[in-house]
């Protein structure tokens, strides 16, 4: 069944956000990232913000922009490319507090602030430095014994990561945000979307709430409207990251990007032509980067 309306523009979304907040990014490394959102962050004066993500780009770019003071992850890597080289640089040079979690941690955390609990045990961590490293990080003791050891035992409570805003990428969703993804991995999407007080979806397609059903022998009906505060259309919204069936993933963007990283020069250039731009210039300019690369390698033959 329809529900309201709840379409709006990427820049109306990002509006709703001030600095100081802790926002969630959906997707995993370099896939399926809501990166148009990320672009009009980047081109907003949010600061201090505290960012959970499985990272990928998404935190690169906010820790080179200064948009970020604290990050919880899993990981920040760009798959293909294992270091995120711009949270590499904010690592090395302290610009930001960093909780590395266990990435089950992670999706405990989510699913805590999800669930409305202040916490979830856990085995995960138990073991390794994080709790040594992140000493914030407390444990308890289970109330009940273990059926053979009669022993209580002590596990990692996890606390819950209790989003102001969070945001994701899907592949279909209907104007009420009701949504679906087509490939096979959710990527903890709907536990962002749960945990969050406000939750956006931007995607590929708007579709009427009866296509979606029809979708649904194919794929999950993962996002429920009623977690979903806006819907952003955002064809290509997730480039340079994967986004499968619909594409894959840039890799000579994402490589274009890693090299940009290397000098205040060429980072410059970089922010000045992709990112200081709206969608419809991106995409252009995007295309443009395409042909050079193409006649560079062409050249060389």
């Amino acid at each position: 069944m329809a529900g309201p309306d709840k379409l709006l523009t990427v820049t109306d979304a990002v509006a709703e956000l001030s600095s100081g907040m802790t926002i969630g990014i959906g997707g995993w490394g370099s896939r399926r990232k809501p990166m148009s959102v990320v672009r009009e962050i980047l081109r907003s004066d949010l600061r201090d913000l505290t960012v959970v993500a499985y990272g990928g780009p998404d935190v690169g770019l906010l820790c080179r922009a200064g948009k970020v003071s604290k990050v919880i992850s899993g990981f920040v890597s760009l798959d293909s490319i294992p270091l995120e080289p711009s949270y590499r640089i904010a690592r090395q040079q302290g610009t930001i507090e960093a909780a590395e979690w266990d990435e089950g941690m992670l999706l405990l955390g989510l699913q805590a602030a999800g669930w409305r609990v202040p916490f979830l045990p856990t085995r995960a961590g138990l073991g390794s430095d994080v709790p040594r490293v992140m000493p914030d990080l407390r444990t308890v003791l289970s109330p009940y014994p273990d059926r053979e050891s009669g022993e209580n035992e002590e596990l990692l409570a996890v606390p819950a990561l209790e989003l102001d805003a969070a945001f994701v990428h899907q592949h279909r969703a209907d104007p009420s945000g009701n949504a679906v993804w087509l490939g096979e991995d959710p990527f903890m999407d709907d536990l962002f979307v749960r945990a969050a007080r406000r939750a956006f979806v931007s995607c590929e397609q708007v579709v009427p709430t009866a296509d979606l059903a029809g979708l649904a022998g194919i794929t999950h009906m993962g996002i429920s409207r009623l977690d979903v505060s806006g819907v952003i259309e955002a064809p290509g919204g997730a480039h340079f990251t994967e986004c499968p069936p619909d594409y894959g993933r840039d890799e000579a963007f994402q490589r274009h990007y890693a090299m940009a990283t290397r000098s205040d020069e060429d980072w410059a250039e970089f922010v000045a032509r992709f990112i200081e731009v709206d969608d419809d210039e991106y995409r252009a300019r995007v295309s443009e980067l395409a042909e050079e690369s193409a006649r560079t390698t062409e050249g060389g033959k």
